[in-house]
């Protein structure tokens, strides 16, 4: 892909989930997702009504008539998206592969979190780590981060949730707000996402398709694991075979919700056809 290309892909991108961003989260995502706590911000003249609790007893004294403090939301908040981009992202059967979903749906969280002024970061991994941009401010810098998530070509095709997680627990200290994207097909990663869980705001995004869920009956067919590179010859007309392949969607699917929501974080499931935007705001509005 060119540059001219990639550009072109990147404004596409930007179009779509800036809209999505500005006028069908705005709110939404502030509500979702607290500050770190209350921080002072000015006193005021005592009212009916306001807490006595807040009463600033030094100022009351200096101007004899009661004084309260006034505290605010501390907002800026940081925002990481955990992005899988190994093999199996290049896989779709409807309109686009899982790749482009996962990175239209960072997209449109990243554009929300600038918007209230927090930072976003990214980590692409597959086995490994394979890029991390720190926590930025801008729109220059999540175009930076679209683009990154459009063109760059991972090492390895695996994937291991695992090694994400403990990555970030390495590089961000502070709490932040956590976005895991994958399809998750994958295990071994409860316990760092336990450690993650405890220390930062946690969702993980399932994004899969409709193929991954259901084998269709096409005979013999030589299927190709985009993780290993095998090539094997499958038939699908047996539906032994097909409960088999429904069965291992089904334990992805329940390894993904019960490690989430053991460790208290959000989950969120996404096929590639669906309106991923009616997803992120019914979860928004019940986290809110």
């Amino acid at each position: 892909m060119d540059t001219k290309e990639i550009l072109k892909k990147v404004r596409k991108i930007e179009i779509k989930t800036r809209r999505l961003s500005d006028h069908v989260f705005s709110g939404e995502y502030h509500s979702s997702f607290k500050g770190r706590g209350m921080t002072f911000s000015e006193v005021k003249q005592y009212q009916f009504g306001d807490d006595i609790r807040s009463i600033d007893w030094n100022v009351t004294a200096r101007y004899n008539e009661p004084y309260v403090k006034v505290f605010e939301e501390e907002r800026e908040l940081t925002m990481m998206l955990l992005v899988d981009i190994s093999g199996s992202g290049n896989f779709g059967t409807n309109e686009q592969f899982k790749r482009e979903t996962l990175t239209e749906i960072a997209a449109t969280l990243a554009f929300s979190a600038i918007k209230n002024n927090d930072k976003v970061g990214l980590l692409l991994f597959s086995d490994e780590v394979e890029l991390y941009i720190p926590p930025k401010k801008g729109k220059s810098h999540v175009l930076r981060i679209i683009r990154e998530m459009i063109e760059f070509t991972p090492k390895s095709n695996k994937t291991n949730i695992n090694e994400a997680l403990k990555y970030l627990s390495n590089v961000v200290r502070k709490k932040a707000i956590v976005f895991v994207l994958s399809d998750f097909m994958d295990q071994g990663y409860e316990q760092t996402l336990k450690i993650a869980g405890n220390k930062h705001d946690v969702t993980g995004v399932r994004v899969y398709d409709q193929f991954d869920e259901t084998l269709p009956k096409l005979g013999l067919v030589p299927m190709l694991d985009a993780e290993t590179g095998d090539t094997v010859l499958v038939n699908t007309s047996s539906k032994k075979v097909r409960q088999q392949y429904e069965k291992q969607f089904l334990f992805w699917k329940q390894n993904f919700e019960n490690a989430f929501k053991k460790s208290g974080a959000g989950v969120l499931s996404c096929r590639t056809e669906e309106n991923y935007a009616k997803k992120l705001l019914t979860y928004f509005k019940q986290r809110g």
